[in-house]
């Protein structure tokens, strides 16, 4: 990880953003001591696509059956 002061963040943005794309964790702390942490947005993980659960899930053949816990709750 590597951190960074503002003031010299902003003298070197563009490589500490080419850093933070090859993967490396950038942390910039300001003069109050607060950090933020530099990520490019593409690391956010990929949305599912259509049908990719395929044989994944499986339904019993019974799974609208009434339950016998429920007796006390159904119409005569």
């Amino acid at each position: 990880m590597r951190k960074i002061s503002v003031h010299d963040a902003e003298k070197q943005l563009r490589r500490l953003i080419d850093e933070a794309d090859q993967g490396e964790e950038v942390v910039i702390t300001r003069g109050d001591g607060a950090s933020f942490q530099l990520v490019p947005l593409s690391q956010s993980k990929p949305r599912p696509t259509f049908g990719s659960a395929e044989g994944e899930i499986w339904m019993s053949e019974d799974f609208d059956a009434p339950l016998d816990d429920f007796e006390d709750y159904m119409p005569l």
